[in-house]
């Protein structure tokens, strides 16, 4: 047991203190494919990591790299350089069922959003209810709450492009769009032409209700790739 604690000291950042139990952990690998050839390792991956890096796929650095790798797998997959069938994934399409903390008060939050913006998208005013999703602006996860000044009702790419810091609000109810989002797509005019109109956006009748300056400006600060 003393020789154990001594070994998984040598990986931890702080020292193990005589009561401590460490967990340890493990990463299972699956749908492994294996090349004739090994493939060189990614951009930036040091030699040294030990539990795996993540990529955006879409990023200028290393979108060649993947686009490539990805050419390589559906080879693979299609049983050598067959190229005239389309990629099949063989195998289950779902894994061992698992719990997972249930997001309290969601629908209650979807409703009253839903209600204050009239069903209109805040930012394209879109009405097609089944592509509006109540966003929160602060997200729970990172102290936000279930209030309605802490949220908007937006359109589905929108709200996917706004968690993602590609868009924003800025204090006076404004959009603001990043300039990475032409930079690493090539698109979006659609909200640059928005954001250069200057148009105002959809928001609740009520002054208590529209979105709080505080949750805009910690978005901007925080998430909002200015650059």
């Amino acid at each position: 047991m003393l020789e154990m604690r001594t070994r998984i000291a040598k990986y931890r950042r702080e020292p193990v203190g005589p009561d401590d139990n460490p967990r340890i952990g493990c990463v299972f690998l699956r749908d492994v494919v294996f090349f004739d050839s090994p493939a060189s390792a990614p951009p930036e991956f040091a030699g040294n990591i030990v539990q795996g890096k993540g990529y955006d796929l879409a990023a200028p650095s290393v979108r060649d790299y993947f686009a490539e790798l990805i050419d390589l797998m559906a080879v693979g997959a299609a049983g050598g350089h067959r190229m005239d069938i389309t990629w099949t994934h063989d195998g289950p399409v779902f894994g061992d069922p698992r719990l997972a903390p249930y997001r309290l008060g969601q629908r209650a939050f979807q409703g009253v959003v839903l209600q204050a913006y009239g069903g209109r998208c805040a930012v394209t005013a879109d009405r097609i209810r089944p592509v509006l999703q109540a966003a929160h602006i602060r997200p729970v996860t990172k102290g936000g709450e279930h209030r309605l000044d802490n949220g908007m009702l937006l359109r589905s790419d929108v709200h996917t492009l706004f968690d993602a810091g590609y868009l924003g609000i800025d204090p006076t109810h404004r959009l603001v769009v990043s300039p990475r989002l032409r930079e690493e797509f090539g698109n979006g005019e659609e909200f640059y032409e928005r954001a250069r109109s200057r148009e105002p956006l959809v928001l609740p009748a009520r002054r208590a209700d529209k979105p709080n300056r505080e949750f805009l400006e910690w978005h901007m600060d925080e998430v909002f790739k200015a650059s």
